[in-house]
Order: C-alpha cells, then structure tokens, then sequence
C-alpha cells in the first residue's frame, strides 16, 4: 500500500512539471514569427528600426510612420498600433484606430512596416498644436523617440491603426 501512496505524488509532480514545459512550448510557439527564408523572427524593439514620417492626404490628413529594420536584424512587429504621442499629457497619447489584431510583419533588409496616426478625429476647432510626435514600439516605451513633424498637427483624440506590410492598410479611417 505505501507504494501506492508513495506513486500519486510522485505522478502530481511529474504531471506539474510536464504542464509547465507544455506551457513553455506553446509560449515560445505562439510568440515565434519566421521571415521568407523559414528563419526564426525576434520581436522587433525601437532601436531595431529607423524610422520615416510623411504627411498623407486621404481620410482627411494623417502621418504615414515607415518602419524599417537597420541592417543586419530580422524582427517582427507584432500588429498592434504604436505607442505614441504629441505631448506628454494622457490627451494627446494614440487610440486605437482598429479593434482587432493584425498579422505580423516580418522586417528585414529593405522590407517595410506601415502605421497611420490621424492626429484629429474629432470635428471641431479644438485641440492643440504640436510639431513632434514621440514614438515607439508598443511594449517598449522606454527607448521612445521623437520624430520632427512634416508639418504642425492639430492634435484632438488621436488614433493610429496597427502595423501593416501594406501602406494602403494604414489608412486611419475614423467613425
């Protein structure tokens, strides 16, 4: 009968251990991106990518951000939108412009991510002005940059959509 006994916990420790391993598994699989050679993608961190601003004219004006990997590394931006703002009051920090996960990008060489951030969705005159745009990758705010505007903004509850492998998906489209 000891035996027996002896065996259950030994099974419960060896079922916790196998769970913890599966759960590593699945954690390293769900968070791993390959790029168009099969290789294994890391997730892209600010100072992984340079960065270029323009000023767009659908949907009523927005800034176009192109991220580009700097030479030698391969990541991926996951496609949620970036963090970014105007300022540094809560008022002019990014919304989301869509409600739903994109598919990854997988950066490298002259591959290129695309995220538009329309600084005025509201339809009034309010709002303040700003001529810099403070950014980063989502998750990794505390290598932020800032960006010199192409002009000054009117800034009133901004939004920006995820990134996206093509410009026309970036378009900020508001309600």
């Amino acid at each position: 009968m000891r035996s027996r006994f002896a065996a259950r916990p030994a099974r419960l420790a060896l079922a916790a251990v196998a769970a913890v391993a599966l759960t590593a598994t699945a954690t390293a699989t769900a968070t791993a991106t390959t790029d168009s050679r099969g290789s294994a993608a890391r997730a892209c961190g600010t100072k992984d990518l340079t960065f270029k601003l323009s000023s767009e004219t659908q949907a009523g004006g927005y800034f176009l951000v192109t991220a580009k990997a700097k030479s030698g590394v391969t990541c991926y931006l996951k496609g949620v939108f970036p963090s970014a703002s105007f300022g540094s009051a809560a008022d002019t920090e990014v919304a989301p412009a869509e409600h739903a996960v994109s598919e990854n990008v997988v950066l490298s060489g002259s591959t290129r991510a695309y995220a538009g951030i329309n600084p005025k969705t509201t339809n009034n005159d309010y709002g303040k002005e700003f001529d810099r745009l403070h950014l980063s990758i989502a998750g990794d705010e505390a290598n932020s940059l800032t960006l010199d505007l192409p002009e000054t903004a009117l800034v009133d509850r901004p939004v920006a959509t995820n990134w996206h492998a093509d410009p026309a998906d970036a378009v900020p489209f508001s309600d």
